[in-house]
Parts: C-alpha cells; structure tokens; sequence
C-alpha cells in the first residue's frame, strides 16, 4: 500500500514538469541561436571566401543531403541548452521527455525548433529554395574553377569536343555537295530533286530539341556519346546503299544524331570555363565548325569531280567518287566518338542532379591535370565541401513488370518526352521567358538567311554557268552523214532534221546533245555512254544497241522499227571528266567559308573586350547590308567577292550567339533552351532550302531581299537581349 501523501507526488511531478519545460525552453534557444547564425552566414555568404572550414557551415558532402556537421556538433555540445548540467541531469531530462504538455502541436503544426520536413511544403516553396541553392552553387563553382585553373585538361576538353562540332559543320555541306550526284546517280526525277536537303535538315531540327533535352537529364557527355555514334554509323552506311529511298532515311537519321551537337557541345564546354575564358574560347571553339566546312569543301573539290575514283560490280552497283566523298566526311565523328570516351562527365550538370562525390572527384581531376601541366603537382585541391541545391522528387508513373520488351520501351520513350517537355516550359517562364522568345528570334532569322543561301548560292552559281554553257551550243540543221565511225565525245549539240545513215557509234559519249527530227538508219551502237541526252520526235530503223544507256527515258517521243538491245547500261550514267563547272562549284564554296577564318579571330579576341551583344546585333546588321548588294552582282566574280564578305561578316554573329545561347540558360535547362533554339535553326534551314530553291531560275530579287530583310531585323532583336559578360553560370 502507497503512504506516500498526494501533496508529496504532486509536488514530485510538478518539480519534473519545470525541469522538462526549462530543457525544452533552452533546446529552443539553442535552435533559434543557430538559425540566427545561419541567417546571418547566408546574407553574407556572397562574399564567398576560398571555402574556408567555418564551424556553421551548412554544405552538403553527400548526394543524399546529409550535412557535415562534426563542427557544428562540438559547438552545440558547450552550448547554453547544456550549461550547468551534468549527466545526472541529462538522464531526468530523458525521463520525462514523453511528459504530455500543454504546448503540444496539432494538426498540421510542426513543433517548434525542428526543420520542416519537405513532405510538408509546397512545390513552390521548394522550388524557391532550390533557386536560392542554385544562386550559391553559382558562385561557389565560379571559385572553384578558378581554383582548378585554366590549361591541360581543358584543351583536351576543346579539342575533342571541336571534332563533334567540326562534324556538324561538315553534315551541312555535305548535303548541298552530294545533292546533285546523288539524284543523278540514283536516277531521281526532276519531281523528288530536293528532298535530300529537306529531310536532312528536318532530322537535325528533332534532333537538336530531342539530344538537347536529354543531355539535361542523363548528362552532356552520354548524350554526346550516342549521338556521335549514331551519326557516325549511319551516314558511314550511306554510302553504300543504292536506292534513294534508303539513302534519304540514312542521311535522315544521321541528321537526327548531328542535330544534338551544338546544344551539347557548348554546354558542355561553358561548364568547365571561368567567367574570365568562357567568351574567348567558346569562341575558339566556333572555329572548328568553320573547319567543318573548309573540310567539306576541300573534300568535294578534290574527290567528288574525279570520276576515276570508282568502281561497280556489274551495272545494279556502283560505287562513284561522291559516295568516296561521303565516307571521308564521316571521319571527323567517328574520331570524335573514340575522344569523347576519355573524358568525364560535366561536374557542374552531376552537382545539378545532386551528385557531390561524382563531381568532386572530377573537379579534383580538372585540378591535379592542370597543375601538373603547370609543373606543380604538389598542389592540392583544397576544397572538401560544395552546395548542391535541393532535390525535388518528381511523380513518375510506374510500369508493371509484366508488359513486354516493346511496351517498356514505348513507356520510356514517352515518359523522357514528357520531361523534355515540362524542361522547355520551364524556358518559357519567368524570368528566362522573355529571353527565349528574342533568342528564338535571332536564330530564326540568322539562320534563315545564312542556310538559305548556302544552299542557294551554288545553284546560281550552276545557273549562270548553264546559260554561259547554252550560248555556246553548236547547231547542225539539215545534215547527211553516211559511213562514218563516231568514237569521240559530242558535247553541247543540237541536230535537227539529220539524217545518219550506215554509220558506228563505238566507245564515245553524248554529253548535252539533243536530236530533234533525226532519222538513224541500219546504225550500229556500242559502249555509248549518255549525260542529257535526249532524242525528240526521232526514227531508229534497223538499229543495234549493245551496252549503251540509251533507254525509254532518252526516247521521246520517237519511233523504233526493227531495233535490237542487248546488255544495255542499268542506272542512271554520270561522269565529270573534263567538267569543269563542277571543279568551280566547289572551289567557290571552298574559298566562300575560308573567308570566315579573319570573321573567327576578331570575335574571339574581340567577344570579351566589345561584349556579346553589340558583336551578335553590329554583325548581323552588317552582313545584312552586304547581302543586299549581291543584287548588283552582274558577274560571278563580283558575286563570289560578296559572298566571301557576307561570310566573314556573319560569322561574329555566329558565335556571340553561341555564347549568348549558353549564358543565358541554367544548368538545369541549358540544353534544352540551347536545343530547342538549334531546332528553330534548322527549321529556318529547310524553309531557306525550299524558298530560296524555288527562286533560283525565276529572280534572284527576292532571295536577296528577303535574306537581307530578316537578317537586319534579327540583329535589332539581339540588341534588346540582356549582357552576360559579367556574369557567372547559372
């Protein structure tokens, strides 16, 4: 039986409740003490000093989020909340810890002093706090690139990702270089001429918005890798194949592979640059698309004329210089694929996703590359802690496991659509809207006008060659020709009313010869090669055809009476030998981007001094300018000498553009934004490529005024973009 008096327990129990509410009361101090001190260490936290070892420090070291907070932890154990107790004290205080109170929180309250949980607050108020993270992690990074320095590793870094770019610039020319032997070779009517370009550029346009989108969601270097490879494979397997239909969808899907290189490319690089390099060398980095195209040119002047470099088995396959033109373009990716497999990840996209200890090690690996270059490998890489913004969990649907292999796939393709797709809304709101709308301006129209005459210029290069070619033609009207051996080459003719009569036709070719009204009677014809040739409304009577080319495409409109063919030539026929207009196409294209070379060094040297801007909205207006005098050209020299300028004046767009692009963006979005302007790019190319083709044998006004018109306005527009020379990468 308890003795005890009820006025001894009461007393008993009240003393434990004013010890468990004078713990509590102190707990609370100590949390809002440390608050206090972390409030204050954010506010000045801007000042960013080299990552000294603060005892409240509040850096994550782990992906997951845990602090590192032994410092912390020693500070708080001589902290008032324990001051004047002893472990006696400490254990009665863990006695009554589950002594109910009235203070106790309700429904949805947290109790006071201890953290929210994230299950606990809205997006918003999660996002707002990933953004402040992002902002810390923004200058942080900015000193610790600084702190790796600028050398080795780096140029390992520009070299090999100048190959994937290089690649690019090479995939552009190469379509507006094998257009007309590859339709000509393939037998492609005048109806289906032009697609080629077409659907390679729109592969590029998917391309671009769909690697860029992925490269902020499995990394820039993966992506990078992929797209390479796939570019490499099928444009190499290009080359080989016979039918047009197939060689349309090889040289579509090897678009789609090169369209991720530019989005991926400078993100890639901007990333490990500091504020002070990242103009200069992204723009270095720019001259390795123009040596795509010095590449391309060099390549179809000296390979794709020369007619001798080819061989066939049997008449169904031929393997002509063009498609030795294309192998050789495929080089560039396929070195760049082996490089990109020596390099690491991006550390800045790694700590993005939260992954510290990736990034960390490769930063540290930037670090010790570059000071043994330097010659002081005994330095060491100081920094130990780095913010990581906060991870917000996305809501995935599951897939059961029981769907089938097909089905899982389709899933996943469509489920890292949708993320691309919420990515790219996210360019389209504050504060980044406005930025993506006069960015998609300016590559809209830039583009436009350069693509569109890339690929027109040598069409009227060609047409002012035909009509220089159609006034030299020799006439022959009336003729009567009886016995004679034909083996030599009859070029740029017209026979009308002739008559031939016994006569041989052995070893020789027609090239540009068109018989009208001819009568060939008992003619003997053999190894006759053709290249438009054509006989209108003629007669053929007693005629032998043995391996030739003529067929019922050449016949038009013409009777055959008594007339044997044997062995005849299957494909369509196409030879360059002593075709010079081909040697000057190329020769012009070839001279065309060289003339970009002095455009690249004054924006390099220039990008960090004059600012992106006023380099992006001068170039455009000017080459604008010298665009519209291509109207005055009476003469393909003085148009060739406009072009060069036209060239040299847009590149410094070009490339401030480029740089603009990846500054304005955040990590988190840059290579969506990047991609999804790229893509507007193309888009603009394929509309360049039908209007400006269209055009080329009715005026040459329009083109030039419309080229000029877009690319004046286009520059306006990029004046009104925010500076970024001084900032650091989001």
């Amino acid at each position: 039986m308890d003795d005890t008096d009820p006025r001894d327990r009461t007393s008993l129990m009240k003393g434990a409740k004013d010890i468990a509410k004078e713990a509590k009361r102190q707990a609370v101090k100590k949390v809002n003490k440390v608050v206090d001190r972390a409030s204050d260490e954010y506010s000045h936290s801007r000042a960013y000093h080299r990552f000294q070892d603060e005892d409240d420090a509040d850096y994550y070291s782990q992906p997951e989020g845990n602090y590192e907070g032994n410092h912390a932890n020693d500070e708080e154990g001589s902290s008032d909340a324990t001051e004047g107790h002893d472990d006696e004290d400490e254990m009665y205080e863990g006695e009554y810890q589950g002594i109910p109170s009235d203070s106790k929180p309700g429904d949805g309250q947290v109790a006071l002093g201890r953290p929210v949980a994230d299950g606990l607050k809205d997006r918003r108020e999660l996002e707002s706090e990933r953004q402040a993270d992002e902002e810390e992690l923004a200058q942080q990074y900015e000193l610790i690139i600084q702190e790796c320095g600028h050398g080795r590793f780096q140029w390992q870094l520009f070299f090999t990702l100048g190959l994937a770019l290089m690649s690019d610039g090479v995939e552009v020319f190469v379509v507006g270089f094998v257009l007309p032997s590859a339709e000509t070779d393939m037998c492609v009517p005048d109806s289906s001429s032009g697609w080629l370009g077409s659907v390679v550029y729109l592969g590029m346009m998917v391309g671009a918005f769909f690697w860029g989108g992925m490269a902020d969601k499995v990394g820039r270097r993966q992506c990078l890798l992929i797209c390479m490879s796939v570019n490499g494979f099928f444009a190499f397997l290009s080359s080989f194949v016979q039918s047009y239909g197939f060689f349309l969808l090889c040289r579509t899907i090897a678009g789609f592979g090169i369209g991720g290189a530019v989005p991926i490319v400078f993100s890639y690089f901007a990333e490990v640059l500091s504020r002070e390099k990242r103009g200069e060398h992204l723009s270095w980095l720019c001259m390795f698309w123009m040596i795509g195209e010095i590449y391309a040119s060099a390549m179809a002047w000296a390979i794709i004329p020369h007619y001798g470099w080819s061989f066939s088995m049997g008449s169904a396959y031929q393997f002509h210089s063009w498609r030795v033109f294309v192998v050789v373009c495929a080089l560039p990716c396929i070195c760049s694929v082996v490089a990109l497999t020596f390099m690491p990840e991006s550390p800045r996209f790694f700590l993005e996703v939260g992954k510290h200890d990736e990034a960390w090690m490769i930063l540290k690996q930037i670090h010790d590359t570059n000071m043994r270059a330097r010659g002081q490998p005994e330095k060491v890489f100081t920094v130990n802690r780095i913010k990581i913004p906060k991870q917000i969990d996305e809501f995935v649907e599951m897939h059961t496991e029981s769907s089938n292999a097909v089905s899982k796939v389709i899933f996943r393709v469509k489920t890292e659509l949708y993320g691309i797709w919420l990515t790219l809304l996210k360019c389209f709101i504050y504060p980044v809207k406005d930025n993506t709308v006069k960015l998609a301006i300016v590559w809209f129209t830039l583009s436009f006008g350069y693509y569109g005459l890339s690929v027109w210029f040598p069409d009227v290069i060609k047409h002012l060659q035909a009509d220089e070619y159609a006034s030299k033609v020799q006439l022959h009207n009336n003729e009567l020709t009886e016995d004679f051996t034909f083996n030599f080459t009859l070029e740029n003719q017209i026979h009308t009313n002739g008559v031939f009569i016994n006569d041989r036709f052995v070893n020789m070719k027609f090239k540009s010869v068109t018989f009208i009204n001819t009568t060939f009677q008992n003619c003997y014809f053999e190894d006759v090669t053709s290249v438009g040739c054509f006989f209108r409304n003629c007669t053929f009577i007693d005629a032998f055809f043995y391996n030739t080319d003529i067929d019922d495409s050449k016949l038009i409109n013409t009777k055959v009476t008594n007339c044997s063919f044997h062995h005849n030539k299957t494909g369509c026929q196409m030879t360059f030998d002593d075709d010079y207009s081909a040697y000057w196409v190329y020769f012009v294209n070839f001279l065309g981007t060289l003339a970009v070379l002095p455009g690249n060094i004054v924006s390099a040297l220039l990008m960090d001094k004059i600012g992106r801007l006023s380099m992006l909205g001068f170039s455009m207006v000017l080459s604008g300018i010298s665009c519209f005098f291509l109207w005055f050209g009476t003469s393909e020299a003085m148009m060739i000498g406009m072009l060069c300028l036209y060239n040299g004046l847009s590149i410094s767009a070009w490339n401030s553009l480029d740089v603009v692009t990846v500054e304005l963006y955040p990590t988190d979005r840059r290579g969506t934004g990047f991609g999804f302007c790229n893509a507007l790019c193309k888009f603009a190319a394929v509309l360049g490529n039908l209007i400006f083709g269209s055009l080329v044998s009715i005026t040459k006004a329009i083109p030039i005024l419309l080229a000029s018109s877009v690319l004046v306005g286009g520059g306006l527009v990029g004046l009104r973009l925010p500076d970024t020379r001084s900032n650091v990468l989001m």
